[in-house]
Parts: structure tokens; C-alpha cells; sequence
């Protein structure tokens, strides 16, 4: 493998120098660097710039779910995320308590772990969920992206843009000399983080508000495996009246690494001068949620933020395109942040390399905001939907109203008593921690995202009704639009994702031994429209088998039938049986999908 440092340039440019790629990157965190990747996958050449001198110095986002798993196994890197990840076994008793080493309140299984929701998380993917901070995950996008071609550039700023009909002049300054050049771009992605600044460029159209709360994190390293190993979890969620962590005394205790890298998160009224600590404060801080007043700890780091609650309505104009926490800016509840920033790259990188090779007309290029933007308004909906969802817990518990925290304590008690209080304090905790499972086991928010946009042809049909919540369960369809259904496929000595047959560098036909003309139709489609479409038969004596008959149970066309998948594994259109002409069905949805009518 290349040296990281391969393709970085570090040598300074004078003011005169014009530097030419194709895409322009602004940002080197889950969006942009997963652009990166995906790009220099495809062979398009990029320039990734970030005005920080590396990559993510704090944990950050963690939670990685099984369609952005799904993605680093299309790029081949599943296995160094999971190298550095804490896996799926380890995360999911979700503790509420009075302190880390005092009384527990309740648990909740969290991110599929109880048994019967494991069951729903296998069979929807051939990924499992695992937690891996930023910290960890970001080196090995750039790493990645580097080694395939990206020229990434770090301490590079991005400063302003003009574009014309045929690209993009991008101001940068070089933060060591002050030195400003310009690179022009056929395309520029502004995945500069939620205080973008491409988007406020190109004046993208905005919805809700910034910073309504603030946040302070500390970060710190003790072990404490004795009080958590043996109820495993990424969270652990402190009551704690009279702790200075916001006006009812709640704060988090994250897991970065188990178990001895934490996160504590804790609330403050961001109206108010902002909070300010010292190392012994903040020594104090977390000795008192954890219950433990003699542990030694070390500090690592401390910050301030704000929970916003605001998307963008339309992501793109122009030549420009914004990505990531530039278009959804919410809290870290769900865990809907970096996944889904790696998404918004997924679907757009594939967009642009198409127009780009001249195999699609640039209007494909308005299907990103179509398919991405209601995404967006949906998670920042959801994530800032699940932080509410607290106050009925802090409700049953009696913390909302009490007017001290000796009274506060006093209602925590009153769940213990036989009394008919007590009684109903209990059955309301009950209702309170189920109400939970929106936030930490919302699987179908987390891979039930369906597209409608002109990259999709319908043949008619609609989503079935769901059988059960659609937000916390996934229903796998093929319905166009939808996501590709996993199953396990291969043969007597291969054992394969349906997903594995279906590249991020093709288009992707997939039908039955019934439908093998499909074959030759996709191969004339493909060498007329200058695409890489291959077809899949799977079927006995073919090369790809039914393992277990799941496909033939979810494929919902007949075995002549076929599926046309996109490159981001999405169904572009169906046919549910053989027409009398496969060739002209194929190649009439392929070519409205590319704009090529």
C-alpha cells in the first residue's frame, strides 16, 4: 500500500497558480472524505482541501449503522473499520442511573442487541452496526481516498467561488504562508460542516434554526471496565440532581474506546455566558458522575457546541453541491449524523462521474437534491424528535417541576415505594424507556430510505403498506426507488451479499434463469449507451445460487423479470416479467433515467 503522505502536497503555491481537477472537495470529515474515496473509485480526479492541519482531533460522531457499513464494504474497507471499531456486541445496554458506580434506574437494548431485534438487523444486512469515533474514522477515508488519487491538501482554506457554464474558479489561501490561489473545478462539493460556507455562498435555502441549546463535552481517560464491562454500551445516562449538567441534572457518559476513553456531554443555557472550566473542575466534574471520588482521570480536552435543528430544502446550484452537516444540522441523537453524510456523498459522487464520462446528461445532477434533501428534513426531524423524547422520562421521574434537587432526589426515591404513587411512577417508566426504542433502535429511519426523482422509473407500483412502524422496522422491498434487498447468494464454496454483485463502478442488471435474454439486451444497452451494465442470473447450475430461496421470497418479480440497480445499490426500475422486447424496455428506463431521451 502507497504511504499515507502520498498524493499530499505540502509545498506552498505562489498567489499566480491555477490548478485544474475535475471535483473540488471543501472538507475532509465523513462527507468529504467519503466523496473523496468514492470519486478516485471511480477514476475522477479530485482535489480535497480542509483548512484544519489533520483530521478530526475529537470523537465526535461514533454510531456507524449497517447502510454506511454496507458502503465501506462496496469500497473494500470494511475490514480496516472494523479493525478499529468497537464491535456490535459491545454496544448496546443503554444504562440510565443515578451515577456510573451508584444506583441503575433501568436499561434499554440499544442499536438491535435484544434478541429478537438482532434477528431484524441480520437479515436486513450483510453489515453489522459498530460504534467508531471520528477520531478513527476519518484517518482512514483520507487514507483511502489518498492512495486512490485524491490530492488531498491540509491547512488549505477555502475562501470564495465564481463559477461559469463550464466550471468552478475556487479561492483557497494556504494557512502556513497566507499564499491564495486559485483551483478551478468542473464541480465543487461544500462539505464544510454545519457553519458552511460554500452553502451560505450559494445562498442554499434553509429551514429551522441554529444553536436553540448548548452542549459542553469533556473528554477524559480512566478505567472503569469494573462498573461498565459487564453491562456493555456506548451511553450511559446520568440523573443526577445537583450535578452542574443543566437544569434537571442530566448528563452522558460516552464510551470512545472500552473502557477507558470517555466523553461526558452535559447541557447549558446557551443565553447564558457560556461555561468555562479548569482542569480540577472538570476532574470534579467527572469524578461526580461517575460516583467515584478518588479515580485518578486525565483530562484530554473540552469544548462547547450547539444543537441545531435546521436542513436545507434544495442542496445544489449550479456546479456546486453541499454535503453532509452543511445541509442537516441537528443533535447526535440516533446516530444519524456521519452515516448519513456518507450517504449524501454515495449518492452524488456516482452522479457526477456519470456526467463527467458524458454517459449522462448534467440534469442528473438535480436528482441529488430530489433524493437527498426530504433525507435531510427527516433526520434533523427525528434526531431533534428523540432529544424531546427525554422529558417524558424526566416527567415519570417527577424532575420537571421539583423546585430543588433535595426534592429532585426525594422523586427519584418515590419509584421504590409500595405506595400507590410508587406503583405508578413504575408503570410509567415502563412506557417511558419503550418510548426510547425511536431513538436508539429506529431501524427503519437508519436503511428505509426510498428515492423519488427522475434517476428513478416506476412501473406503476408503490410501497406496500408496512406491516409494522416503519420507523423502527425495515421492510425490505424492490419496489423502484428502494434499496437493494439483501440476501445471501454464491455457491457451494462462495457465500456473497446480493449487494457484492452489484459494484459501485456498474449499473447492474439482475434477473432469473427464466430471464436470461435480459443478459444479451443489457450487454446491446450497454455498448449503445457507452454504460457498464452487466447482468446476474442467479438460479441452480448458473454461477450465482438462491443459498437459502430468501431472493426468491423477496425479489417480488418473476423469475423472467428483472431489476435494474444503480450504482448506489438504489432499484432504478422493474420489470416484472419479460416484455416481448427486453432490449427496448431496458434501454428506454436507462435512458430517461441519464437524461438521454
Amino acid at each position: 500500500m502507497p504511504e499515507f503522505n502520498d498524493g499530499i502536497a505540502e509545498t506552498p503555491l505562489p498567489d499566480s497558480a491555477v490548478i485544474e481537477t475535475d471535483v473540488l472537495i471543501v472538507g475532509s470529515g465523513p462527507a468529504g472524505a467519503s466523496a473523496a474515496l468514492f470519486l478516485s473509485t471511480l477514476g475522477i480526479p479530485n482535489i480535497m482541501i480542509t483548512k484544519y492541519r489533520w483530521t478530526a482531533d475529537t470523537p465526535r460522531a461514533h454510531i456507524t449503522n449497517q447502510r454506511a457499513m454496507e458502503i465501506f464494504r462496496d469500497m473494500g474497507i470494511e475490514d480496516q473499520v472494523l479493525a478499529d471499531a468497537t464491535r456490535h456486541a459491545l454496544v448496546g445496554d443503554t444504562v440510565f442511573c443515578t451515577s456510573i458506580a451508584g444506583e441503575e434506574i433501568g436499561r434499554i437494548h440499544t442499536w438491535g442487541t435484544r434478541p429478537d431485534r438482532e434477528a431484524d438487523y441480520r437479515l436486513a444486512s450483510p453489515c453489522e452496526l459498530v460504534d467508531i469515533p471520528q477520531t478513527y474514522l476519518e484517518p482512514i477515508l483520507v487514507r483511502n481516498a489518498t492512495s486512490r488519487g485524491t490530492q488531498t491538501r491540509f491547512s488549505t482554506e477555502y475562501v470564495s467561488h465564481a463559477q461559469d457554464t463550464t466550471g468552478v474558479d475556487v479561492q483557497v489561501r494556504d494557512r502556513l504562508t497566507g499564499n491564495q490561489y486559485t483551483i478551478r473545478a468542473k464541480y465543487l462539493i461544500g462539505a464544510d460542516g454545519a457553519r458552511s460556507k460554500v452553502a451560505a455562498d450559494i445562498g442554499l435555502p434553509f429551514e429551522g434554526a441554529m444553536d436553540i441549546a448548548g452542549s459542553m463535552n469533556i473528554t477524559f481517560k480512566a478505567d472503569i471496565a469494573s462498573h461498565v464491562a459487564h453491562r456493555p454500551s456506548v451511553l450511559y445516562w446520568v440523573i443526577q440532581p445537583g450535578a452542574n449538567v443543566g437544569g434537571i441534572g442530566a448528563g452522558l457518559v460516552r464510551m470512545v474506546r472500552p473502557w477507558n476513553e470517555w466523553l461526558i456531554v452535559w447541557g447549558y443555557d446557551i443565553n447564558d455566558e457560556p461555561p468555562a472550566l479548569d482542569e480540577d473542575e472538570a476532574v470534579n466534574i467527572v469524578r461526580q458522575l461517575l460516583g467515584i471520588s478518588d479515580l485518578p482521570v486525565e483530562i484530554t480536552g473540552a469544548s462547547l457546541w450547539g444543537n441545531n435543528e435546521m436542513y436545507a430544502t434544495h442542496l445544489q446550484q449550479g456546479r456546486v453541491f453541499c454535503a453532509g452537516d452543511a445541509v442537516h444540522r441537528h443533535p447526535p441523537s440516533n446516530g444519524l449524523g456521519s452515516n448519513t453524510s456518507i450517504q449524501d456523498s454515495y449518492n452524488l459522487a456516482w452522479k457526477i462521474a456519470a456526467v463527467l464520462r458524458g454517459q449522462a446528461d448534467p440534469a442528473l445532477l438535480e436528482t441529488y437534491s430530489a433524493e437527498r434533501a426530504p433525507i435531510a428534513e427527516q433526520i434533523v426531524k427525528r434526531a431533534n424528535k428523540s432529544s424531546r423524547e427525554y422529558g417524558q422520562f424526566f416527567e415519570v421521574l417527577g424532575l420537571l417541576d421539583a423546585n430543588d434537587e433535595q426534592e429532585m432526589a426525594a422523586r427519584i426515591e418515590e419509584r421504590k415505594a409500595a405506595t400507590p404513587r410508587g406503583a405508578a411512577m413504575r408503570e410509567a417508566l415502563v412506557a417511558a424507556m419503550e418510548l426510547k426504542n425511536y431513538e436508539f433502535n429506529a431501524h427503519g429511519v437508519d436503511l428505509g430510505q426510498t428515492y423519488q426523482s427522475a434517476a428513478v422509473v416506476s412501473e406503476g407500483s408503490t410501497l406496500p403498506i408496512p406491516a409494522r412502524d416503519p420507523e423502527l422496522f425495515y421492510e425490505m422491498s424492490t419496489v423502484p426507488g428502494s434499496h437493494l434487498p439483501h440476501a445471501w447468494v454464491g455457491d457451494s464454496r462462495t457465500k456473497l451479499a446480493l449487494m457484492d454483485l452489484a459494484p459501485y463502478t456498474e449499473w447492474t442488471v439482475i434477473t432469473g434463469i427464466a430471464g436470461e435474454a435480459w443478459a444479451g439486451a443489457a450487454d446491446k444497452v450497454g455498448h449503445e449507451l457507452g454504460i457498464p451494465l452487466r447482468t446476474v442470473v442467479i438460479g441452480p447450475g448458473r454461477e450465482v445460487t438462491d443459498l437459502y430461496y430468501d431472493w426468491a421470497k423477496l425479489r417480488e418479480v418473476d423469475e423472467d423479470g428483472a431489476l435494474l440497480v444503480r450504482p448506489d445499490k438504489h432499484i432504478a426500475w422493474r420489470s416484472m416479467s419479460m416484455p416481448d422486447q427486453p432490449h427496448a424496455a431496458l434501454r428506454s428506463a436507462m435512458a430517461q433515467i441519464l437524461g438521454r431521451d
